[in-house]
């Protein structure tokens, strides 16, 4: 069983480090080094995540290896992006990121994560938005199993580089408590 615990102000830098190794290794081949570089600087510095873990609004779990250090997290807050026209914004989360390190990936922590991060937006909120990357087909093969639907596109930026991503969007008073085989 995976056990799940809230990020606290002294995980900041590994969660840091292994946001910014899990995305390189998943997505780095697509970008410049330098908008790759550009892009880490900003997305998850440490006072931003500071702030997100003091803030009850928002919420990053952690999931660690059996060696103790992180496999993958979840973070859960409010929506930080433009919705799709005619999509509601009242009463919705947003599921920010959740990133399995390659040695846990197909171990099941990727559901226990999302799993959890269910449980806190369905206490918040009746919709869970999240945006993935149009070629990640696994990831949206995931999302979907949850009853996750394609909703519209989003552009998603890289420093220079912008990507094609899709809005997912789940109601929570309709879905199933958990995943679909």
């Amino acid at each position: 069983m995976t056990t799940i615990t809230l990020a606290r102000d002294e995980d900041v830098g590994e969660l840091t480090l292994f946001a910014s190794q899990t995305f390189t290794h998943t997505f780095g081949h697509i970008y410049d080094p330098a908008d790759l570089t550009a892009f880490l600087a900003g997305w998850n510095p440490p006072e931003k995540l500071r702030a997100q873990i003091a803030d009850p609004a928002w919420a990053i779990a952690l999931a660690h290896g059996t060696d103790g250090a992180i496999a993958g997290f979840i973070k859960m807050g409010p929506l930080d992006f433009e919705l799709p026209e005619g999509q509601p914004g009242d009463d919705a989360a947003e599921l920010h990121q959740l990133y399995v390190g390659a040695a846990a990936q197909g171990t099941g922590l990727a559901a226990a994560l999302m799993d959890w991060g269910i449980g806190w937006a369905r206490e918040r909120a009746s919709i869970l938005y999240l945006s993935v990357f149009t070629e990640n087909a696994r990831a949206q093969a995931f999302y979907r199993r949850y009853g996750f639907v394609d909703v519209g596109r989003n552009a998603f930026r890289v420093g220079n580089h912008i990507d094609e991503d899709r809005f997912f969007r789940l109601d929570l008073w309709r879905s199933r408590s958990i995943r679909q085989p």
